[in-house]
């Protein structure tokens, strides 16, 4: 009788893809927050942007543009490393949602 797969039924690498192809897999639906953004408060620092792990901070030439939800995990790191209060803040993801 044989019960679940263990480690050793994993193949090595376990699932391998392509190199370079993160931009066809939407990764945001996990979140539970998501930052919001008040581009009159936004002085375009852009800490949010050398800081966010997953590249979800949109720029053009230079200035902050918004969240790419497609992308942003919502681990809150661009709010806490903001210099400039009330610039970015974290909300309930079904709250954002519903407004």
């Amino acid at each position: 009788m044989k019960g679940k797969p263990g480690w050793k039924d994993i193949p090595r690498g376990g699932m391998i893809l392509e190199a370079g192809n993160a931009a066809t897999y939407h990764t945001g639906d996990w979140r539970s927050q998501r930052p919001v953004w008040d581009p009159e408060a936004c002085t375009h620092c852009l800490f949010c942007w050398i800081y966010c792990p997953d590249s979800a901070v949109r720029v053009v030439e230079g200035r902050m543009t918004g969240i790419d939800l497609d992308y942003c995990k919502g681990c809150g790191i661009c709010v806490n490393q903001c210099p400039k209060a009330g610039a970015l803040k974290m909300v309930p993801e079904d709250t954002a949602a519903a407004g």
